[in-house]
This record gives structure tokens, sequence and C-alpha cells, in this order.
């Protein structure tokens, strides 16, 4: 699958699977893309804290307030991005510009691993609405939860969608 492909297919998953559990290899792979994301002066500044079994459904739990995420909880596995140090270069850079490279480094990581998973056949969302407390409990974190991420294989039922974008001419302007 080239990238193009990857772009085109990869969507938030909201129904999962939840009788088929992802292959050990398919996740390494996914996980190892996920190492390899640039981050600011190679800093990466997060922690991916993967969750599998009783401990998957606990974290999926913890996202699915107010009637969000419901969908989570089918999910074999979920992925929790909690914020880690800069390196000394990236923070000094980070005060100096004004600017929040840690999140745009989470970001980029995040891309890669969701396009690894895509690429591996696997469905992923990424998911910002949580109990930030009672996930860094959950998974003995000191840092703040950013992101979750469910991971697995999509039900029948969850059909490839439309892509609904602004128009090209919209977000990109090219001069010369």
């Amino acid at each position: 699958m080239n990238f193009q492909e990857i772009a085109l297919n990869r969507q938030s998953c909201r129904s999962y699977d939840p009788t088929r559990e992802v292959e050990n290899d398919k996740l390494q792979a996914v996980l190892e893309s996920t190492v390899l994301a640039p981050s600011a002066c190679n800093s990466q500044p997060y922690h991916f804290t993967v969750c599998k079994g009783e401990l998957a459904h606990e974290v999926a739990r913890a996202t699915t307030s107010a009637g969000m995420n419901k969908f989570s909880l089918d999910a074999p596995v979920v992925i929790v991005v909690s914020e880690d140090s800069y390196s000394a270069t990236a923070a000094l850079g980070a005060r100096v510009k004004h600017n929040d490279y840690r999140s745009i480094d989470i970001g980029i990581a995040v891309a890669y691993l969701t396009a690894e998973a895509c690429a591996q056949g696997l469905s992923t969302c990424i998911l910002g609405w949580f109990d930030n407390a009672k996930i860094k409990k959950l998974c003995s974190l000191e840092s703040d939860v950013r992101l979750v991420i469910t991971l697995g294989y999509a039900s029948p039922e969850d059909k490839l969608r439309a892509k609904k974008r602004k128009e090209f001419d919209k977000i990109i302007t090219v001069k010369e």
C-alpha cells in the first residue's frame, strides 16, 4: 500500500470487531514505525503505553463519559500517548520561539502510528475525550495523557466513508 492509498483508506474507526485480536507482529510493526517519526531535535517528548486485555477495556471505559466513544470498548488494543521531557535543545527552542514542539511531535508520531496501522490492515481512532486522572492512575503515568488511540480490526459494518475535506485551494497556496 503506498502513502496515497493509506491516506485514502485510513479513517477513524467507529466499530471494532471484538472477536479479532491484533497479531503481535502487526502491533510490533506499528510501534516500530512510531519510533521512526521525526521530532524537534530528535527529542521524542512522548511515551506510548500499549494496553491490552482488561487494562485496554478499563482505559477505554475512561474515554466514554457523557456517552462518548462507546465503540472504544470493543477495541482489543488501546494506546495511551503521554508527554515526556524535551531534550535540553528542544526545550530551549520551545521557550525562545514560543512554540509547543511537544504537541507537534506527538501529532507526527501519531500520524506515523495510524498510517502504519492502516498499511497493516488495522483500524484506529484518535481520541481526545478521556479522563486524564483515571488513565494516569490505570497506566501508572506521572505525565499528562495527550491522546488515546484505539487499535484493532474494523467490524464489517464500519464501511469506508467518503472523505469530506475543504477544497484544495482553500487550504493550499503556492507562491513563487
